[in-house]
Formats: structure tokens, C-alpha cells, sequence
């Protein structure tokens, strides 16, 4: 459905500069008093930990697309030139900001509560022997210098390794050489001497003369090398977990697509790194203050909970605080679908629990799971690992291909492999994204099937950061879907159809517009019609023609897009009616629910899939229909909760610029995520003075 634009402005917004405002927004809250300071710290890291993925993927791939000569324009109109172009900039910005923030905020601050990240020049004489006996037993013998010369060419430098650049000149001829001295990746970012910390770079380089002895240190500067990190495996290969080790591999000698370097580098210093590196001047950014930041998350880990926030421990959904054993907990679902919500419900009492019964219930003839990405105390490992040792059937679909996750994936497939479980790696062109586990169980009746499908990953430790959503459901029709779909990736034909079940990629995106349809229809005829969206990235042109098509049909659209949003809200004849958010806090809000409200008509579905092309055409995604109506509250609300946030919230303009809201009440903000806090808490409180009253 086409929606003609009455303005100037391009229909969509650019992808990578929507990224980039989104850790703009990370940063902000690095640069919020009212966070607590190691929480301040926190954000600081996650900056530059996310701008090193987005150069190693995306402008990784932006370069490549200029270096082959790719002229079409992005959906906003710009060549990969310009878009490269204005990413510099705003990065060159973006990343003053921070140096600005560390230095006249957060180091200072950091002083001021007894952590002080100092300079050699602060330390005594006694400090600087106690550092000298340390570094010569504990840093000396892991450094290497790397020098430049006849026969010595410039060394490969690894990718997110930093760096000292040395220019070294033998006193005798005046020779001067380039060399370089790899900071150890094995050891703490920062050295405590007893009385500072110091940044392991300040040390290596006060020390720099027991590597090269006799010779005079002309200028130190520290570097650092991003590289083209993304991959993609062959459609044609035959063994996927060969393609993908092959590939892994292959990603450690990507093209340089950044160096960082110190401001305080000479012409004459750059002049190397840029010959030895063989890239563009417009590839170098230099950087006042420390380079890494990522590294500051070392200070978050310091024992000071008086500058974090208070701990979060979750609760137990109080159906399953009265499940007693694995055939309870099988009972409390058939007794009605279950919803739960991470973090504010424990993961460990909800899927780890189901999981574990899966495993410990005689009945339980088999269970099946896909996995994207999972840590390294996984219960559901040794859950399936339990189900094969006993005779049951053990099915794990495993991603190979989760970027970054990819090394572990493959290590802890082969442990599952080994203990019998039947491990199955999906197809080299397509990744399975869906979080789903099946159970099948043996009852009276005959089978049942027992399903759990989530927004989130399997995985412990982000179940304590991330928030999620998941249902466990006995719904007959949804687990015979849940059923084609691992049959689908484990064996061989084509799902004709499915019953309740959106699947990416058969027929997510037609069911998905058909929804919007409706809601456009409602509102054309004058009854109520709403659209609200919570997701990561809204980037599908489809889907946003759409949305516009519904907005000026008289619906009202509500999106929460915590990252990439390419839709241009609030304009005139085009987008009225829809209001774009992002809300940024404690907890990573990842969950997708989709809610499409027609008349007296509404539905409502949670998974796997964000609305952009990759996940709607090109990956294996899940979305389930939540039809009970306890749990369709329970999201409603959760949706109410997210657009009347006004303390961790940013609003989207029709020019594509984010602001901070304040608060609608002066001094009293309402906090989404504190308020499901209390939530929980007086849940649980409630359910356990029940108990106390029996």
C-alpha cells in the first residue's frame, strides 16, 4: 500500500545514523547524575562496546559496498559515501562526548570515592619500586616488541587489540625505528598499585626502555585496530559447522575498517599507522583520553554496592511457587497458559525449572529446543544432556551463526553431541533466531506437548539484565506448530501451513500487514484502532508503509523501539497519529510484543522476530498468539507501563531527532521498570502472606 509524502524530507530514516542516536542515548545516561556511579561507568563501557560491533558489522559492510563500486542509495536517499561520511562525523562527536565525560566527570568522581584512576606522574618513589618489581614479574615476560625495518615488515595487528606505537632511536646512528608492543589481552585493564589504579598501557609505557635497551623512546602513542568481523557461509556448504570454524578463522585477518589512536600522536607517528595499516586518513579517529572504554567495565566489579544500584533478586511467578516437582510444574500449565516476565520473574524457577523437569519426570518421553545463544551454566544443557542418559529423545537446534556467540556455540554443541544428544545446526542461508522448547509427555489421555516460546535468549545471566517475555502453553494446535517447525529444520520438506503460529519466513509479513490492515479498517470506520509495537529495530519499508497507511487512516500507532527506528513519526498527512519512544534503562528491554487493536477485536503476540527484513525473509522466527486472557492483561498492562514511562524515555520528532521526556507531573517521574519492580514484589508479598494467614 503506497502513502504519498508531503514532505521534503526522505520517507524513512537512515538505518546507521538511527543506530548511532540510539547509543547517543547510551551515553546520556553515562552522562546522568542521577545514576549511581558505577552504574554511570556501566553505560561508559556499553558505549564502546557497541560502537565496536557497529564498525565491525555495519560500517564494515558499508566500506564494502564502497570499495566495490555500489552506487544504490539506502531507503533515505544516501550513497554508502555519505552515509560513511556522516557516520564519521557523528562518531568523531559522539566520541569527544565521552572523552569529555570521562575527564571532568567521571574519573573525578570516581577519585572522590576512593577509586582513583591515576598517572605515573601521580605516583611516589616508594609506588613506582613496588610497580617496578611488579611489572618485571608479572607484565615483562608476556610483552613482545615488534619492530619495523629491512627484513622485519609491519606486524599483523589483531582486531580490538590495543597497542603501543614506539618510535625508538639508537643513539649511535641516529636510526630511528617503528615498533610496536601488543597490550596483554590475558591481564586487568587497570594496575592497583595500593594507592591509584592505573591503566596497564600508563605502566607498559613508563617502563618502555627495559624492552629497548640502549635506545632513547622518541614518542609512545596508543592504537587500536576494528576490524570486518561479519561472515557469511556459503549456501553451498555441505558441512555448516566446518563453513562456520572455516570462516571464524577468516574473521581474526578482516579488513581494517578503524584505528583509534591518541591525540597526542605526531603527524610523523600517524604518517605510520597509516602506511603500516594501508588505510585512509578518514579510517583514523583520534581520541582524547583513554582508548577502550569497554575496559572501564573492570571498575564496575569493584565491591562498592553503595555506587550501584540496589541488587535486583527476582521472584517466582506465583503459579509456580506452589509447583512442588517436574509433574506439577507440567500440571500448572495444562491448568492454563502461563506468562512470564524476565527479569522481575525468576528464569531460573520458570524455563530452567521446566527444563529441569523435563529431565527429572519418568513421563517425559522427549524434548526438543532451539537455541541461539545460551551461557556456559546453562541448566538446559544439562537438562538435555540428562533427557539422552535416560533413554529420552534429546533434540537441540543450535545457531552456529549468533554473531560473536559463534566459538562457544560450536564448543558446547560438541559436549552435547558427546553426551548423545541429537544436535542439529540449521541451514548455511538462513539462521534460526526462534526461542522455543518442546516437551512431550506421556498421560492418561495419551501424548500431550508442552511448549515454551520466548523473546529472549536461553541464557542465565541475561535473564538477570535482559527483559523478556516468555508463555508456556499446552495448546494443542500451537505445539503441533511448534512440532512442524523443528521438523521443518531437522528434516526435509516444506511446512504447507500453520495452525496459530506466525513463522518467519512463511507468511510472518503477510500475517503482520493483514494485521495492521485491520486495525486501518477499524479506524476508517470510525470504531476504535490502535497499533502498539515493542521492539529492538523497526526497519522493514513494508511494514513502515504500513503503519503510515494505518496513521492516516485515523489509527493511532504507539511504538517502543529501544534502537533502530527508520519510521519518521509526527508528520503532517503522513505519520499524525503515530508516536515513536525509546526507553533505555537498568534493565536491556528486549522483548517483542505486538498488539493490533480492531473494533471489539484485538490481537496480541510475543517472540522472537524484530520487524526488519532479515528476520521477517531471511531467518527462522516464531511469533505465538497469546489467547489467554489472564495473560493478554498481564501484557496490556505491561504495554500501559511502557508508554506512560517518563523517566527513562526518549521521543522520536518527524526530523529524525531523539529528546529526552520529562516528567508529566514536575519531580515525580514514572519509572516502567521500578513500577514492575513493585509489581513483583508486592505479587510475591501477597502470596506469601496468603500462605502465613493458612
Amino acid at each position: 500500500m503506497s502513502v504519498e509524502t508531503k514532505v521534503a524530507e526522505p520517507r524513512l530514516l537512515n538505518r546507521e545514523l538511527s543506530w548511532l542516536d540510539f547509543n547517543a542515548r547510551v551515553l546520556d545516561l553515562a552522562q546522568d547524575p542521577g545514576q549511581p556511579l558505577l552504574e554511570r561507568v556501566r553505560f561508559c563501557s556499553i558505549f564502546s562496546s557497541n560502537l565496536d560491533e557497529f564498525f565491525m558489522v555495519r560500517v564494515a559492510g558499508l566500506m564494502g559496498q564502497e570499495a566495490a563500486g555500489f552506487g544504490v542509495r539506502s531507503s533515505d536517499g544516501l550513497t554508502p559515501q555519505q552515509a560513511l561520511a556522516r557516520i564519521r562525523d557523528r562518531v568523531v562527536d559522539l566520541t569527544a562526548r565521552q572523552a569529555k565525560l570521562w575527564k571532568r566527570e567521571l574519573r573525578p568522581a570516581l577519585a572522590a570515592e576512593g577509586i582513583p584512576v591515576g598517572t605515573i606522574d601521580e605516583c611516589g618513589a616508594k609506588e613506582l619500586r613496588r610497580l617496578e618489581t611488579r611489572f618485571v614479574r608479572e607484565i615483562y615476560p608476556v610483552l613482545t616488541p615488534l619492530a619495523v625495518g629491512p627484513g622485519q615488515p609491519f606486524p599483523y595487528i589483531s582486531g580490538l587489540s590495543l597497542s603501543l606505537g614506539v618510535l625508538a632511536v639508537d643513539p649511535e646512528t641516529a636510526e630511528e625505528r617503528f615498533a610496536r608492543v601488543k597490550i596483554p589481552e590475558g591481564l586487568d585493564r587497570f594496575v592497583d598499585t595500593g594507592k591509584r589504579l592505573l591503566p596497564l598501557e600508563v605502566v607498559i609505557g613508563h617502563f618502555l626502555p627495559m624492552l629497548f635497551p640502549g635506545m632513547e623512546i622518541g614518542e609512545r602513542a596508543v592504537f587500536r585496530v576494528t576490524r570486518d568481523a561479519d561472515f557469511e557461509v556459503s549456501d553451498d556448504a555441505d558441512d555448516l559447522l566446518e563453513a562456520v570454524e572455516s570462516e571464524l578463522r577468516r574473521r581474526r585477518f578482516g579488513d581494517v575498517v578503524r584505528v583509534e589512536v591518541s591525540a597526542s600522536a605526531s603527524a610523523g607517528m600517524l604518517e605510520r599507522l597509516q602506511d603500516g595499516l594501508a588505510v585512509a586518513p578518514s579510517q583514523v579517529y583520534e581520541i582524547e583520553g583513554p582508548l577502550d572504554q569497554a575496559d572501564l567495565i573492570q571498575l564496575t566489579r569493584l565491591e562498592r554496592p553503595d555506587l550501584k544500584h540496589e541488587p535486583w533478586v527476582p521472584v517466582t511467578q506465583p503459579r509456580l511457587a506452589r509447583v512442588k516437582d517436574g509433574a506439577r510444574f507440567f500440571d500448572e500449565i495444562r491448568r492454563g497458559d502461563l506468562l512470564v516476565q524476565q527479569p522481575y520473574e525468576s528464569f531460573r524457577t520458570s524455563f530452567e525449572a521446566f527444563a529441569a523437569a523435563a529431565a527429572s519426570d519418568p513421563d517425559v518421553i522427549a524434548m526438543k529446543t532451539a537455541v541461539y545463544r545460551t551461557s556456559d551454566d546453562s541448566a538446559l544443557v544439562s537438562a538435555l544432556i540428562d533427557c539422552a542418559e535416560q533413554g529420552k529423545q534429546s533434540v537441540c537446534l543450535v545457531e552456529l551463526k549468533a554473531r560473536f556467540d559463534e566459538r562457544r556455540n560450536i564448543e558446547w554443541s560438541r559436549e552435547l553431541e558427546q553426551a548423545g544428544v541429537h544436535v542439529v545446526h540449521g541451514f548455511p542461508d538462513m539462521k534460526i533466531h526462534a526461542k522455543m522448547t518442546l516437551v512431550v509427555r506421556r498421560e492418561a489421555g495419551g501424548l500431550r506437548r508442552y511448549v515454551h516460546i520466548g523473546t529472549g535468549n536461553y541464557h542465565a545471566a541475561t535473564a538477570r539484565l535482559y527483559e523478556d517475555v516468555g508463555l508456556f502453553t499446552a495448546d494443542e494446535e500451537i505445539a503441533a506448530d511448534v512440532a512442524d517447525v523443528f521438523n521443518y529444520v531437522t528434516g526435509f520438506g516444506r511446512p504447507q501451513r500453520f495452525r496459530k503460529l506466525l513463522v518467519a519466513p512463511f507468511g510472518m509479513r503477510a500475517r503482520l500487514v493483514d494485521e495492521i490492515r485491520r486495525v486501518a479498517a477499524a479506524a476508517a470506520a470510525g470504531g476504535p484502532a490502535r497499533v502498539r509495537l515493542k521492539l529492538n529495530n523497526l526497519v522493514d519499508a513494508t511494514i513502515i508503509d504500513e503503519l503510515y497507511a494505518a496513521s492516516t487512516a485515523g489509527a493511532d500507532v504507539e511504538v517502543c523501539a529501544r534502537s533502530v527506528c527508520m519510521l519518521r513519526p509526527g508528520v503532517e498527512g503522513l505519520s499524525e497519529r503515530i508516536r515513536v519512544r525509546s526507553i533505555l534503562g537498568r534493565f536491556l528491554e528486549h522483548s517483542r510484543i505486538y498488539s493490533f487493536e480492531a473494533g471489539a477485536s484485538s490481537t496480541i503476540f510475543i517472540g522472537s522476530a524484530d520487524l526488519m527484513p532479515r528476520n521477517l525473509d531471511r531467518r527462522i522466527e516464531v511469533l505465538v498468539p497469546v489467547e489467554n486472557a489472564r495473560a493478554r492483561q498481564e501484557l496490556g498492562a505491561v504495554l500501559d507501563s511502557v508508554f506512560a514511562d517518563d523517566a527513562q524515555s526518549w521521543a522520536l520528532a518527524a526530523d529524525g531527532s531523539w529528546s529526552r521526556l520529562r516528567p508529566a507531573r514536575p519531580g515525580k517521574p514514572f519509572d516502567h521498570q521500578a513500577a514492575l519492580m513493585r509489581r513483583a514484589q508486592q505479587r510475591s508479598r501477597r502470596l506469601t502472606d496468603g500462605r502465613t494467614r493458612k
